[in-house]
């Protein structure tokens, strides 16, 4: 369950980023910032997932 959660929070990370570097290409601005809010939404996923792997151990 947790490499699915892993798995996701790269997911998201990698489609924010992409949407943010589309965003700043043709000057979307509402772009941009939905991919920056998607790539910290992704962060905090990883966080969250390496967070229950330290106290696992």
């Amino acid at each position: 369950m947790a490499g699915d959660q892993k798995a996701k929070g790269k997911k998201e990370q990698a489609k924010g980023k992409a949407k943010e570097v589309v965003g700043r290409a043709v000057g979307n601005e509402r772009m941009e910032a939905e991919g920056r809010m998607e790539q910290s939404k992704g962060d905090a996923r990883q966080a969250k997932e390496k967070a229950k792997d330290t106290f696992k151990h």
